[in-house]
């Protein structure tokens, strides 16, 4: 692992090394819309972290939990990168569930208020 270091980092600047966020801006505005958290607390950009902290990231509807093992200083290859965290993440629902949720058909437009109402008594709310 070149330019690695023991030492804290940006936990926008490392999320962005680790490849948990494509880019070093996308990961920034995520840090800033509350959507990374570091040992549980919402934090901004320029917080730091070390080896130990735990950071997750919520990203495309699911979160992900990580624990810090190394603090690049550079964005790494995706082999290089995977050695720099522990991941502790829920894994993802299966997709038999998700496929019998009911669905509207594409393109079918706004639900009527009849279909509203079904919904509601189907999903269980007043």
């Amino acid at each position: 692992m070149s330019e690695s270091t023991g030492t804290p980092v940006r936990v926008d600047a490392w999320v962005w090394a680790v490849r948990l966020l494509k880019t070093r801006s996308l990961a920034a505005e995520a840090c800033r819309a509350g959507h990374v958290k570091v040992n549980g607390v919402s934090v901004k950009p320029a917080q730091q972290v070390a080896p130990g902290d735990r950071v997750r990231v919520w990203k495309d509807h699911r979160e992900m939990d990580v624990e810090v093992l190394d603090t690049p200083r550079k964005r790494l290859g995706a082999p290089e990168a995977r050695r720099c965290y522990a991941d502790h993440s829920p894994p993802p629902p299966p997709k038999e569930i998700l496929a019998s949720q009911p669905r509207r058909d594409r393109g079918a437009g706004r639900p009527t208020k009849r279909e509203r109402r079904q919904l509601d008594q189907l999903r269980g709310r007043p």
